[in-house]
């Protein structure tokens, strides 16, 4: 029999710091990767930590290697690889054994991995695992999906690896088969919103108010002293204060306006969708990212279309507070999500228990989450976070604020599509009555689809068709 206790395939940046993490705490780790020339690099920079790390080159010794049942990390790319893995892992596994997939997979895959390796009485877990390299290193926010029994064995080290806030691991089990990796893609989600966010702000001030960007910096800075405290805003403010050593000048300067993006984001939005839910201001986060890689014809309409911007002046209590509106927004739009899809999939996800995880180690954390678990263990009118007494009143006055700031920017042709999207979706929400009947009369007109009256039961048609 195997002496360690879980095995990490895939040593790449996440793979190889969990290992390290999970020797730190005591356990004896497997590890195996598919270019094997990577192995005994890793095992030699470990330095102390290399006694707890049992290195192989072939997947049988891996295998063979730990103790049963075997518990089994993949920290590999999702999608294709990661069937491929499982297609030639499997031969050498028992039932039993638990097969953790730790990347951002889509739940769709990891639903129906589940159901494949538990009708071979083998467990599959999508865990969602969020913090970056240091956050896998020294303490990440797991999302953990998969049977009672799998997390049962997974626990105690989970548990140790965790990150903690005030004592308490930032990790749990949320449910079976994809409920992990859903609550995951979520949480991308609205990281890319408040990253979105923080941009536009920043845009604001940068561009619209000309200013420099270390005096941005000790704004952001002081702004995390306060309820605006984030993992997001301090490594923002931290960023906003280096130079570049080959221009002299601000490092954030020079850095191509194009960002990137590895679909989680576009994940939460498509999902959102079939749920029927609005994720608005994730899906300007999406799009803002998508406008940005189009740096060409950005270029070439700046010409064609002038891109004088008006200048920008707003107070920086009035910003913060807006942010604070901005902010509340993202997370209320990210949580209805995770209502409805626990409803649709039946997991019964506890979004107390999902907030208070995401405190520390993870990339959303913020001072915000304190209070977010806080109302889901009340009782939440409707669900809806933006009903909660106390978000309710810091909404009521922020929201002026957030209104200010778009109005101005819009005025001054400063593009704010998350800001403003959260607005308008705020600005719907409290409306009892909309402008939904005019689409309903279409409907009607054109297609016969019929509509809902007020005070009165069925289907009726208007006098369009009389």
């Amino acid at each position: 029999m195997g002496q360690a206790q879980i095995g990490v395939y895939g040593l790449g940046t996440m793979g190889s710091a969990l290992a390290l993490n999970m020797a730190e705490h005591g356990f004896d780790v497997a590890v195996t990767n598919r270019e094997t020339d990577w192995i005994a690099p890793f095992i030699t920079e470990a330095g102390s930590l290399a006694a707890r790390l049992h290195p192989h080159e072939t997947l049988a010794g891996f295998v063979g290697g730990l103790r049963l049942p075997r518990v089994i990390l993949f920290m590999i790319p999702s999608g294709a690889p990661m069937d491929a893995m499982l297609a030639e892992i499997m031969p050498h596994l028992s039932p039993g054994d638990i097969v953790i997939d730790g990347g951002n997979a889509d739940f769709h895959d990891t639903r129906r991995r589940a159901a494949e390796l538990a009708a071979m009485k083998l467990h599959f877990v999508g865990m969602g695992v969020s913090g970056g390299e240091a956050g896998a290193r020294h303490g990440p926010s797991m999302m953990v999906g998969g049977s009672g029994q799998s997390w049962e064995h997974l626990r105690p080290i989970l548990t140790a690896i965790a990150a903690r806030y005030q004592g308490s691991a930032c990790v749990a089990h949320l449910g079976p088969d994809g409920a992990g990796h859903f609550v995951k893609t979520v949480h991308n989600g609205i990281e890319y919103a408040d990253m979105q966010v923080i941009a536009e702000i920043y845009s604001l001030l940068r561009t619209g108010a000309a200013m420099p960007p270390a005096e941005i910096a000790e704004i952001l800075a002081e702004w995390n002293k306060g309820p605006l405290q984030s993992y997001l805003v301090e490594i923002t403010a931290d960023l906003l204060t280096y130079t570049d050593s080959d221009s002299g000048h601000p490092m954030v300067d020079v850095i191509k306006d194009a960002a990137g993006q590895k679909g989680t984001g576009r994940w939460t939005v498509i999902e959102a969708l079939r749920l029927g839910q609005s994720a608005s201001m994730i899906e300007a986060a999406v799009g803002a990212r998508s406008w940005s890689s189009e740096k060409q014809t950005r270029q070439r309409a700046e010409t064609v279309l002038g891109g004088a911007l008006g200048a920008f002046d707003a107070k920086e209590e009035i910003l913060a507070e807006a942010f604070l509106a901005a902010r509340i927004l993202c997370y209320a739009q990210g949580f209805r999500i995770l209502v409805a899809a626990s409803e649709e999939f039946r997991w019964a996800l506890d979004f107390a228990t999902i907030a208070r995880i995401w405190r520390a180690g993870c990339i959303i954390r913020s001072a915000l989450l304190d209070e977010i678990a806080t109302a889901h263990q009340a009782d939440l009118p409707e669900g809806q976070l933006i009903l909660a007494p106390h978000f309710a009143k810091t909404l009521a006055r922020c929201v002026p604020a957030l209104r200010d700031v778009v109005g101005s920017a819009v005025r001054g042709g400063h593009p704010v599509p998350a800001l403003s999207a959260g607005l308008a979706w705020y600005n719907t929400m409290r409306l009892g009555h909309g402008s939904a009947n005019i689409i309903q009369a279409q409907r009607d007109l054109f297609g016969r689809h019929g509509f809902e009256r007020l005070g009165q039961s069925g289907m009726h048609h208007g006098p369009w068709w009389k």
